[in-house]
């Protein structure tokens, strides 16, 4: 099991492993990414992505079998330890093109919060911030007078993040063509590379599979059967 380093600068618990795959891993990812059917993608806005394992709903995920070439990768994770006595059944593959990115969102309660990411392609910079109540009372929004902490994410690298960092900071991704290194990026000591202060990155496209613990789900005999009930 490699060691886990909680960054601490970051709000608790936040860890960043440089080269948690090898570069011939991330080929293998990116190739099978790449071979997947259009009909599996799902176009939003700003990306696409791809559900392995299911698609999370309140109601519940009906599972789905896990494709061969993401089980290693899924394994690595779980045995890291980090889900607990849970085991990961569920990735998300996204897809960013340079100038892409993704809003302040956290990912809530469909989900055992640990989210534990592989980055391939490109690095990019995930901002973490501390939400505030609204006026409401019910629904959170990021709070600015909380200092924005940024993470570079380099390719190849694991990023987990869990605690209160998973249930009191919103994370997002800005929509940039480059990203400026500076002092608010907290894990410059953890990375592969060595970077100064206002060394300037282009961004590439970026593949990320964030795998996850769905705790609610519908599972499916060996005859396809869910609940008792034939799937038709």
């Amino acid at each position: 099991m490699q060691d886990l380093i909680a960054l601490v600068k970051c709000p608790q618990t936040v860890i960043y492993i440089p080269n948690f795959i090898t570069s011939d891993e991330e080929k293998y990812i990116l190739s099978c990414v790449a071979a997947a059917p259009k009909p599996k993608w799902t176009q939003l806005l700003n990306r696409r992505l791809i559900n392995y394992g299911g698609v999370p709903h309140k109601n519940g995920m009906i599972a789905e079998e896990m494709p061969v070439w993401l089980q290693t990768f899924v394994e690595k994770i779980n045995n890291l330890g980090v889900l607990e006595d849970k085991k990961a059944n569920h990735v998300l593959v996204n897809e960013y093109l340079p100038g892409q990115g993704i809003m302040p969102h956290t990912d809530g309660p469909l989900f055992h919060p640990v989210i534990s990411t592989i980055s391939c392609g490109s690095h990019t910079i995930l901002r973490l911030q501390k939400m505030a109540p609204t006026s409401a009372g019910n629904e959170s929004v990021e709070d600015d007078s909380q200092a924005v902490q940024e993470i570079l994410v380099e390719p190849r690298s694991l990023l987990l993040i869990k605690d209160k960092a998973y249930h009191e900071h919103m994370h997002s991704i800005e929509e940039l063509l480059e990203d400026r290194i500076d002092e608010a990026v907290m894990n410059l000591s953890l990375c592969e590379k060595s970077y100064s202060p206002g060394t300037i990155l282009a961004r590439s496209r970026r593949i990320s599979l964030t795998i996850r613990h769905v705790p609610k789900t519908i599972p499916f005999d060996n005859k396809g059967r869910r609940n008792g009930f034939e799937v038709r």
